[in-house]
């Protein structure tokens, strides 16, 4: 099988907004270039994965995705997640993929163990693996097989739909829980969970 890893980037000076209360803009412009680079460097441990992609309009965040042997993919202007996903996808299956595997930039707790976990539930086609938050309310990694099997959804709420789509589908539904992928960090509450900035252990 062969599995590509979509990874899509806010802006690297523009991402976790949310924790501008906490963090200063350059505090916040480093945690989103060292979550990006650890969650590429978990993934290239991944010999499965055939391709990385990463989907972003920064260029300064692609510029990282391809000094870390990523493809790199510029995201229209005027972007809308899904959209930009959808496109994504398409390049994917047009290189002959039979999976792609959606992975946020933003789970600072990942490990290529996490990874594995989504890759070996989604060994059976037609599945769709869905790792939800651990407020399960939104998506944090999701496994397609075959790629373009449901449309993306991603956003509030997004773990429902994705459910929803994989069985009105009729795909494989699985559920893959483990710590390191229910965590996001964009709240305040989920930065004071890791012990504040200085404690996170990222690559």
């Amino acid at each position: 099988m062969t599995i590509w890893a979509i990874v899509p980037v806010k802006p690297l000076r523009q991402g976790k907004s949310r924790l501008a209360g906490v963090l200063t803009e350059d505090q916040r412009t480093r945690l989103n270039r060292r979550l990006l680079e650890h969650t590429l460097t978990e993934l290239s441990e991944i010999p499965e994965i055939s391709s990385i992609l990463v989907i972003s309009r920064d260029p300064a965040a692609l510029s990282v995705a391809r000094n870390l042997g990523a493809r790199t993919l510029l995201e229209d202007q005027a972007p809308q997640l899904n959209t930009a996903l959808k496109r994504a996808a398409a390049v994917a299956g047009a290189h002959a993929a039979h999976a792609t595997l959606i992975l946020p930039a933003d789970l600072p707790l990942i490990d290529s163990k996490d990874i594995r976990i989504l890759i070996h539930l989604g060994k059976n086609p037609p599945v769709v693996v869905i790792a939800p938050d651990r407020r399960k309310d939104g998506t944090n990694g999701l496994f397609i097989s075959p790629v373009g099997l449901i449309d993306f959804s991603f956003g509030p709420g997004s773990y429902d739909r994705h459910c929803e789509r994989a069985r009105i589908a009729g795909a494989t539904l699985k559920i893959a829980n483990s710590p390191g992928l229910e965590l996001d960090l964009d709240l305040p509450e989920d930065l004071e969970m890791l012990g504040g900035l200085d404690e996170l252990k990222l690559r």
